[in-house]
């Protein structure tokens, strides 16, 4: 991210409010930032140096650890499998069963897996991050490291994505903070503008790994959420334009494919169908859906009833 020294880019937060027949019910504040490929910061509003954890978001840029390493060549791995890898799935059947075939074409016993079981689940297979674990563990599969550490900040799995992440964003990996995410995987505490720095460049088309990442998302879209969800339905409307994924607590991040931008969000409450709501309202804003997409996905996430719609105001500020 480059920004002038000295100057912060700042401009008004975003309001979203849940109107109950036409009656403010709640609020919330909401920060987004735009960056080009070159890490500029284009548009903002709240702050681009407002830090906070990435988490699910960083998905795409683990599954580097899969592209970068031939683990796809040697287990004869396609790109189904690096959809769920990049995926916060719902634990369907087809869901579960892409992220055991991982782990089936590399030789590992689904014991490895070290997320948690879902509540009322029966198997980690099921909950949303294993297909991510699955391909960490296929790496060090191929790379004959060792599995039951696999999630430890100082493995050479987790160091390797660390390397990536820190590659792209042209700084020294020392200097990013780690904590465990809800799985047991390490995310990262970023800035928003880092963060939408990461999209525009995984959307950028510059690298043959990050590329095959992103197709694989936009031609699986099922795979990497699922019916009705957000990540989901913009990619199945936008038909390969946009790629998307969520993060817990109120981060969305969006790439616009070919075109080397960027959209990162973050409500500050951590409230779901706020980021939905702004995520629709900017990428209308900004021309990157069309009015037909941008109705169809008003009506999936910013109506929740009869009594109640969501609604919000504000705009991006140019930098």
């Amino acid at each position: 991210m480059t920004t002038p020294r000295g100057r912060r880019t700042q401009a008004t937060e975003l309001t979203v409010q849940l109107l109950r027949e036409g009656l403010v019910e709640s609020t919330h504040r909401v920060q987004a930032v735009v960056s080009d490929d070159r890490g500029r910061i284009l548009s903002v509003a709240g702050s681009a140096e407002t830090a906070t954890f990435i988490r699910s978001a960083l998905k795409p840029f683990q599954a580097l650890a899969v592209t970068t390493t031939g683990t796809l060549e040697r287990y004869g791995l396609g790109d189904r499998d690096l959809a769920i890898i990049c995926s916060s799935h719902r634990g369907t059947v087809e869901q579960v069963r892409q992220a055991f075939n991982i782990l089936w074409r590399a030789d590992v016993d689904p014991s490895a897996l070290q997320c948690p079981i879902p509540a009322g689940k029966k198997s980690p297979l099921e909950y949303n991050c294993s297909g991510k674990h699955a391909g960490m563990l296929a790496v060090c599969q191929q790379r004959n490291w060792t599995l039951n550490s696999y999630l430890q900040p100082n493995h050479p799995v987790q160091q390797l994505i660390l390397q990536k992440l820190a590659e792209i964003l042209g700084m020294p990996g020392e200097e990013l903070i780690a904590a465990r995410d809800d799985c047991g995987a390490p995310t990262y505490f970023l800035q928003m503008g880092q963060m939408a720095t990461l999209y525009a460049r995984l959307a950028s088309g510059d690298s043959l790994d990050m590329e095959r990442i992103i197709r694989a998302m936009v031609h699986h879209p099922m795979l990497v959420a699922g019916e009705g969800e957000f990540d989901t339905e913009l990619m199945r409307l936008t038909e390969g334009e946009l790629v998307s994924k969520s993060g817990a607590e109120g981060i969305q991040c969006v790439g616009r494919v070919r075109e080397g931008m960027g959209l990162a969000i973050k409500v500050m409450d951590g409230a779901k169908r706020a980021k939905h709501a702004v995520a629709v309202h900017l990428l209308r804003q900004m021309g990157w859906i069309s009015p037909s997409v941008s109705e169809n996905l008003a009506e999936m996430f910013m109506s929740s009833g009869t009594a109640t719609r969501l609604e919000v105001s504000g705009d991006l500020s140019m930098i």
